[in-house]
């Protein structure tokens, strides 16, 4: 962090008892840090959010009080405008009843926010040769077989990426979370019944949108883990980001999972749950990293990210009628599609490229709008409807 640190500890003790909680913020140079017990942020006058533009410190302030009353244990959110980190914060711990504060290094997972760091990888791989978007997963996998053998030989890495495989939605992810190895999975998909040919139809997958593992394996001899971290995570300087379990001898600073109970939120131990859909579900990064790749996904990176590959990731590829829990907390729109990776909305006139992940014990949306030049990304490690409330309220906030 740039700047100078300024620390203000508030203890409060309530029935002989004291409980705390931490807000960071970070904004161009300045920072400042809280420790409170269930109590509203105080600031210095002179980092006030206050002197921001009118929707960053009105969604500062939702922030800020949304953090408190839900409850949370730990989160993290980042704005980037103009190729800048507008605002950073971070907010309590990474395991309840620890005094370890979440900051900005610290790790959460990102479940499906994953898919668009692959839509990324494969879009660079075209770019660079490997493979075409458009070829037939069977050139690049041996001895795949589906139910329908028109299928089969029609089905391409495209179809994978944007959900149009045609398989009936979520298929195998009971194996998934059985922790079945993804390649005994893939051997058993010719069991799966299959609703529509190839690139008709949106179904939602985990299985299929992780063959991208073993194609880009095999068309590359380099693992899929090994290319995020070549391509994407040393190149943009996100120092804390990786794909696959975490453990805890070689990075410490990693937010434990929390469940709700009637008793509040009871911490688990970190679990490999969906580690063996990388692709899908496998990347684990730091609020740090999340506000680079957004100033990447938003052009300042042209070396790095060509026109061609933004064009690919925010490019409509099918309808996607979502459930209307999905979109509840934004106003009514119609116009929402899947690209490769990522959830393309037209929203208030604008093109939105978003999508959340979810997996136990943590949340993770992102969000970005290429016109307005304006992104943001939102990480817990205790979940509840926070995180599905958090964009939308950004997007109103800035596009009105």
């Amino acid at each position: 962090m740039r700047g100078r640190l300024i620390k203000i500890a508030v203890l409060i003790f309530m029935v002989g008892s004291l409980s705390a909680a931490t807000f960071f913020i970070s904004r161009g140079t300045r920072s400042i840090e809280t420790i409170a017990a269930q109590v509203p942020v105080s600031y210095v006058e002179e980092n006030d959010p206050s002197s921001l533009s009118p929707p960053f410190r009105e969604f500062v302030q939702f922030m800020e009080q949304e953090l408190d009353s839900t409850q949370n244990v730990g989160a993290a959110f980042t704005i980037v405008h103009g190729g800048e980190v507008v605002f950073t914060g971070t907010y309590g711990v990474r395991e309840k009843g620890s005094l370890k504060e979440v900051d900005e290094h610290t790790l959460f997972r990102m479940a499906s926010v994953s898919k668009g760091f692959a839509g990324v990888l494969a879009s660079m791989l075209e770019q660079d040769g490997a493979f075409s978007l458009n070829d037939k997963v069977v050139e690049h996998y041996p001895g795949f077989l589906l139910k329908d053998s028109v299928s089969t030989a029609k089905l391409s890495i495209r179809n994978l990426l944007s959900h149009t495989s045609g398989l009936v939605p979520y298929a195998f992810d009971n194996l998934v979370e059985a922790d079945q190895d993804l390649t005994t999975i893939i051997e058993r998909l010719d069991e799966v019944d299959i609703s529509a040919p190839p690139g008709e139809l949106y179904g939602y997958q985990n299985v299929m949108f992780s063959m991208l593992d073993p194609i880009v394996r095999n068309a590359t001899g380099i693992p899929y883990k090994a290319l995020l971290q070549d391509k994407i995570f040393n190149p943009l300087g996100m120092t804390d980001a990786s794909a696959g379990p975490v453990y805890m001898d070689r990075n410490p600073n990693l937010a434990y999972p929390h469940v709700r109970t009637k008793n509040g939120y009871v911490a688990l131990q970190p679990h490999e749950g969906y580690y063996n859909v990388l692709p899908a579900a496998g990347v684990n990064a730091s609020i740090s990293d999340m506000s680079k790749w957004l100033i990447a996904l938003l052009g300042y990176n042209p070396e790095w990210m060509s026109d061609t590959i933004l064009s690919n990731i925010s490019t409509p590829v099918i309808y996607t009628p979502l459930k209307w829990q999905y979109t509840r907390y934004w106003k009514p729109f119609r116009e929402r599609y899947y690209s490769l990776g990522w959830r393309i909305y037209t929203y208030q006139g604008r093109q939105i490229v978003y999508h959340g992940g979810y997996i136990r014990g943590y949340r993770a949306e992102i969000a970005f709008c290429p016109s307005e030049d304006v992104g943001i990304a939102f990480m817990q490690n205790s979940p509840n409807n926070l995180a599905s409330r958090c964009v939308p309220t950004f997007m109103d906030l800035f596009l009105k």
